[in-house]
């Protein structure tokens, strides 16, 4: 397709979208004169308590994956500590909208300026979180794009995104955003094509009849000449009548063109996302994150908060095995109850294994609620961000410990199978030191830590790739390492669902991926394609 017109960005959601531009304007543009500094303040709560109240209701129509987004939102805004600058500004005869964008303003810039991606994610919700209250003090509804249309603006709040109609098709483009961010998550849960990081003024943009946008390579036409748009038609057709042929596969068990067996599991990062999916499509779940129990929440989870939880996921995999990821998290993303230091560079810092260890007791609560949670099915553990053999070794004395407490005290537990995430270099070299039950590549951070570049910066995103030699030797390194062992080796990064990188990997020697569910078909689909070089 010809570059003509062609704006490029990253990829957020895959597939294409074609319809009317709908450039989005928020209500923090807008202004209104002062009252009392009484009436001020009385508008400010008043407008705070709609807020709430507003989406509240959306929370009660929305699945289990958006309410539980939403609910961050209705967390922040009941936090008397949000609008603490704002209240206080007012009686210096500041307005109400004015001193409620300002006090925002300035903890958004906050939390884009993070390092880690996760964080900058969070901006979003604090954006949509001032506009709602604003559209409440300047008596403005929020504007929802018109049915089949692209929705062009600086970010997308959840929300926002949720109000809309996708039924008629459409798709989100964005000159912010990111790709972990909740509405893309949203976007990919549901099949809407997103873009983000658009290099585009919004300021400048004019009304257009039409615009099309590519979310599988990240780019978006804001004035498609006819032929780029009989072009897009064309692909449009293609695509459709490819994710058909993918559907067939989804029920399938995945094997090579020369019929050599690839298992293939699912990245879970809340267990709403499971709901509607059937466990016989997959054989079983890589990867279940479970930093979703930790962040945005008022205090640590205790240990049957957690124990609900993971037995839910394992009871829904129906005795296929599910690899449940400890905590990972480090100073780029601070969790209430968890003491951490500020960090030059928390990349490289007191993060993931490291952390847990220096917190025992906060590990030890996430050791037991897992060991009980293996009594209903086969749960294996997985310790990320492991650079060296003792640290294997600490964690295993912890767990074998928290099981011996749980049996001496009657309750029923399992001690599952301990293994690590591969993403640190001095692993993946030299991994016959590491006495592990099974070994999962983590891409994601190994591609970083190896190309010495974030994924999340654009400047350097293009060294920032899994298929890089160097890359993929260390992955050969670790799959070899796992066959002559007789150890399961898998990855469970973005790339055992990227159908460019795949093949490659097959090619190395990977027999188990994992990835999103909404992934899996047209993995499959690869999968069944491919045959040994």
């Amino acid at each position: 397709m010809a570059a003509e017109n062609w704006h490029s960005g990253r990829p957020a959601s895959p597939g294409l979208a074609a319809g009317p531009l709908f450039v989005y304007r928020p209500a923090a543009m807008r202004r209104a004169s002062a009252g009392t500094p009484e009436q001020e303040a009385g508008r400010l709560r008043q407008a705070i308590a709609h807020a709430i109240s507003e989406i509240e209701k959306l929370q009660q129509r929305a699945s289990e994956d958006a309410a539980e987004i939403l609910e961050f939102q209705i967390a922040m805004l009941g936090d008397e500590a949000l609008a603490e600058s704002a209240f206080t500004a007012i009686p210096g005869g500041v307005s109400a909208d004015a001193a409620w964008t300002k006090a925002l303003d300035e903890q958004i810039a906050e939390y884009a300026a993070a390092d880690d991606e996760y964080f900058r994610a969070r901006a979003s919700d604090l954006a949509d979180i001032r506009d709602r209250v604003l559209d409440g003090l300047l008596g403005a509804a929020a504007e929802l794009p018109p049915a089949g249309a692209i929705f062009l603006a600086e970010d997308m709040p959840p929300s926002r995104f949720l109000s809309c109609d996708w039924s008629a098709g459409g798709g989100v483009a964005l000159t912010g955003g990111s790709p972990s961010s909740h509405v893309a998550m949203l976007a990919r849960a549901r099949g809407v094509p997103m873009v983000v990081g658009l290099n585009i003024d919004l300021d400048s943009i004019q009304a257009h009849k039409a615009a099309l946008l590519d979310g599988e390579a990240g780019r978006l036409n804001l004035a498609p000449s006819d032929e780029a748009s009989l072009d897009f038609r064309r692909q449009v057709e293609r695509a459709a009548q490819e994710a058909a042929q993918w559907t067939e596969y989804l029920s399938q068990s995945a094997v090579t063109a020369d019929g050599e067996r690839v298992l293939t599991q699912l990245n879970v990062a809340a267990p709403a996302e499971l709901d509607a999916l059937d466990p016989a499509i997959c054989d079983g779940i890589g990867l279940v994150r479970t930093e979703f129990l930790f962040y945005d929440q008022p205090r640590l989870p205790d240990e049957e908060q957690q124990f609900a939880v993971y037995r839910r996921i394992v009871t829904w995999a129906a005795g296929r095995p599910v690899t449940i990821r400890t905590l990972d998290a480090g100073g780029d993303k601070p969790i209430v109850g968890l003491s951490m230091a500020t960090e030059s560079n928390p990349f490289l810092g007191l993060r993931g294994i490291r952390l847990s260890l220096a917190n025992p007791e906060v590990f030890r609560v996430q050791l037991r609620a897992l060991a009980r949670a293996a009594c209903f099915g086969p749960l294996k553990i997985m310790l990320p961000m492991v650079t060296v053999p003792a640290e294997i070794e600490a964690a295993r004395a912890l767990l074998v410990g928290e099981v011996a407490d749980l049996e001496r005290v009657g309750i029923p537990c399992r001690l599952p199978a301990l293994g690590i995430m591969v993403e640190v270099p001095a692993a993946a070299l030299a991994i016959n030191r590491y006495d592990a039950a099974f070994f999962s590549i983590g891409s994601n951070d190994l591609t970083q830590y190896v190309t010495a570049a974030a994924r999340d910066i654009a400047s350097v995103a293009n060294l920032n790739d899994t298929a890089n030699p160097a890359v993929l030797m260390l992955i050969e390194h670790v799959a070899r390492f796992g066959r002559e062992a007789d150890l399961d080796v898998s990855l469970c990064g973005d790339a055992g669902g990227d159908p460019k990188l795949l093949p490659l990997l097959l090619a190395a020697g990977v027999r188990n991926v994992s990835m999103p569910p909404m992934l899996l078909a047209r993995a499959k689909a690869v999968i069944a394609g491919w045959s040994r070089p």
